[in-house]
Parts: structure tokens; sequence; C-alpha cells
């Protein structure tokens, strides 16, 4: 179990990417070994969420409306080798900034495991705001402005309508990866599994992997 706590409101609500992006895309569900993370809904104050226009997830920017702020969850428990890939997913739109955030009431803390894509949208919605704040981590998008959209990111739709195309899974667009065949616009922007950015991450499990056997391996010589 890590030390860092980061907060969420986008595509990583969902426990199955979230899994994908820390674990690979062979686990795409936490499991009994990956109960490590803890997730209770929160507000980031003082911001305000978009959706970025030709692309299937949102942006958060700072907001000075009095009533301004963004649901969504905020995850404790992260490890360093999180975050990092977690750095890698979010990719250069974003800069990891750090925030204070307020947990919402009435739900406490829970385990990613077992957790479905509309618990913590819908609890939301459902709970009140504790008093105290919490220092944790977001991802700030530093891209051009001229690419948000009024409009707010809905959660339910891409869920609905987008995340296939994020976990790697049969679509009828195959033949154009996770490319919208109708505008011809990868939604994802780079972060499916074949994606540029996913391919980073491939990358990164496999050191990670090496490591480790290097890790054993060693462990295994020491002990001889």
């Amino acid at each position: 179990m890590g030390d860092r706590s980061l907060f969420f409101y986008g595509t990583l609500l969902h426990p199955a990417i979230l899994s994908r992006v820390i674990h690979g895309p062979s686990n795409p569900t936490f499991n009994e070994h990956n109960t490590y993370v803890t997730t209770c809904s929160a507000v980031l104050p003082a911001h305000s969420r978009h959706r970025v226009r030709g692309a299937d997830y949102p942006a958060v920017i700072p907001e000075s409306a009095p009533d301004a702020g963004v649901r969504g969850t905020l995850a404790r428990g992260l490890t360093d080798n999180d975050v990092r890939r977690l750095d890698i997913f979010e990719g250069d739109e974003y800069a990891r900034l750090p925030v204070k955030v307020i947990p919402l009431l009435d739900q406490g803390h829970s385990s990613m495991k077992g957790r479905n894509h509309e618990s913590d949208h819908e609890s939301a919605e459902k709970t009140s705001v504790a008093p105290e704040e919490v220092q944790a981590e977001t991802y700030i998008w530093i891209a051009s402005r001229n690419r948000l959209e009024k409009e707010e990111w809905d959660f339910d739709s891409f869920v609905q309508e987008k995340m296939h195309f994020w976990l790697g899974g049969e679509t009828e667009k195959e033949e154009f990866g996770a490319v919208d065949a109708d505008h011809k616009v990868d939604g994802t922007g780079g972060r499916s599994i074949s994606g540029d950015i996913g391919r980073a991450l491939q990358k990164e499990y496999g050191s990670s992997v090496e490591k480790s056997e290097d890790s054993a391996r060693e462990m295994v010589r020491s002990a001889v």
C-alpha cells in the first residue's frame, strides 16, 4: 500500500480503467490482490469540468465562480509506481498538481474491489459534504482552452458509448482501433491499448516485470 492520494474526475472514475492503467490490460478489474486502493466520493472546489472537443475524456480547470466545484473520487493508498503510470496515461495535456478536496460524508472509504461504475457517480449526488479539506493531487488541463466546450462531461454517456474503446474490447469500429468511425478522430487521445500512450504504458509494465524478476532472482541468490 502506498501513501499517495489522487482525485479523479473523468475516465478514471471507472475501476476497470483505473486498474488497466495501474496493473495492465491483462487485469481489467481489481481482484483480491489489488485491494490496497480505497476510495470515497469527494468535491474539488474552485474548479470546473468541461468536455474536450473531439475527445471522450474531460478537462478540469480552475474556476473563480463562488459555487464552482467538481465531484469525483478521492483514491488513497496509491504507490509511486501507480502515479508514474498515471502520469504516462494522462500525457502532456495535463499537469499533476496539488489540490485540496472535500470528502463526502455518509459512505466512508471503500476498497476498489467490487465497485461498479455507478457507485461513486451516484453517491456523489446523494451525500453531504464534510467540512474538512484534505490534501491530494489531480490532473489539471494545461493544453489550449480553445479545445474546451462549455458543456459538462457526462460519465454515464461515456460508459455507455465510449468506454469499450478504453478497455480494448471488440467493437464495430475495430478497423480504426480507437478511432471514431464517423469522424476518424481518436477520442482516447492515444490512450487506448493500441494507442501511443497505451503502448508507452505497455512498455512501462514490461520494464516493471523485468525489474521484479531481477529482484526475485537476486533474493534467491542471496539466500543460497
